[in-house]
């Protein structure tokens, strides 16, 4: 139940080439529900479009788990997520989970069944928080979080196909502030109660919460963050992380309007042994390539701000998937065990031996 030892930290990243992923939202799919949810859920559409980054030299992906999905259907959550796993592994793709979320750009909490269409020109309109912000600050909903945290990790423990767990995105958004540190602090020890074999992480995405920024450095095995800035302030960001130590990984990318491009920022990943997970892979229902921001009814964007791919597979540009290919495929496609074919069946087993 102890935070992984800096060598610790090296070695496991030593032991894998440069990971180079995407954030993943299937095209279907207006938020982390609708990816989730049984009636919703879609591993044909899954199978496609990952398949599509084969020849691109990405290894892994990043995805956002719903809280209220599995706490209607722990099983069925727990069953879709390894059934995503195998998907994305036959692709030579690990993945990188990620359980609690405080964006809520749809206004409104996670909410089970038929989710709402998107708003037209709105950029995430149907995005809801994990677990939502009024389960955060009520300890009386802690045991399921905890049960949450604890059976999911611990379903997974020991699978290479998980490249790590990435246990909140974004703690303190929409106005949440240090009341999501609690959380934030309870989640670490509830995943090191499951004795993961993988890393955990929070990621550091503002300076304007350094409560929750020491919190999360101080109990993460591996470095996360975000920064959608320019080349400069990428390049500084990551000279203040190394004072750390650890492996360091930019969890969220690329934003074209502000001078995040992948002709600038990808080389230099490279260069600095910096993993990076872009957002997005595929254009579709949560309409990030409109702006932050974006008022209802804008036009179709002439510069995209996210997203690489259009929902039939064709580059958004084909110069960056190009560059893709130059920088990420000579590296290999050893994020995580995935490199080598899984066996899917042993793996069901072991789970449900837990």
């Amino acid at each position: 139940m102890e935070r992984w030892s800096a060598d610790r930290a090296a070695a496991w990243y030593r032991d894998r080439d440069w990971i180079c992923g995407f954030n993943y939202v299937p095209s279907v799919a207006v938020n982390s529900t609708e990816m989730w949810q049984q009636e919703a859920f879609d591993p044909e559409t899954i199978d496609r479009e990952l398949g599509w980054t084969a020849s691109f030299g990405m290894n892994a992906c990043r995805v956002f788990i719903q809280y209220v999905v599995w706490d209607d259907d722990p099983a069925g959550m727990s069953k879709r997520l390894g059934e995503f796993l195998s998907i994305a592994g036959r692709h030579g793709i690990a993945t990188m989970p990620v359980l609690f979320d405080d964006c809520a750009f749809a206004g409104k909490q996670p909410y089970l069944g038929r989710q709402d269409e998107p708003v037209p020109g709105v950029h995430n309109s149907g995005w809801t928080p994990s677990p939502g912000h009024d389960r955060i600050a009520d300890r009386s909903a802690w045991d399921r979080l905890e049960a949450y945290v604890a059976e999911l990790v611990g379903a997974f423990a020991d699978d290479e196909r998980i490249l790590l767990w990435d246990l909140y995105n974004e703690p303190g958004n929409e106005r949440m502030g240090d009341t999501s540190l609690p959380l934030v602090q309870a989640s670490f020890q509830w995943a090191r109660s499951a004795s993961p074999s993988q890393p955990l992480s929070v990621g550091v995405w503002t300076d304007a919460l350094p409560n929750l920024n020491r919190a999360s450095l101080e109990l993460s095995d591996v470095v996360t963050f975000h920064n959608y800035g320019d080349l400069n302030a990428v390049e500084a960001h990551i000279g203040v992380l190394r004072e750390h130590g650890r492996p360091i990984i930019n969890t969220e990318w690329l934003r074209r309007t502000g001078g995040s491009h992948v002709a600038t920022h990808l080389p230099v990943f490279r260069r600095e042994k910096v993993g990076c997970f872009c957002w997005g892979l595929v254009n579709g229902r949560i309409q990030t390539h409109f702006p932050w921001g974006s008022p209802q009814g804008a036009p179709e964007p002439d510069v995209w701000f996210h997203d690489l791919l259009r929902a039939n597979g064709e580059p958004y540009d084909p110069a960056e998937i190009e560059t893709f290919r130059a920088v990420a495929s000579p590296c290999g496609r050893r994020a995580g065990s995935a490199r080598q074919p899984v066996d899917d069946e042993a793996q069901e087993e072991e789970r449900d031996d837990r």
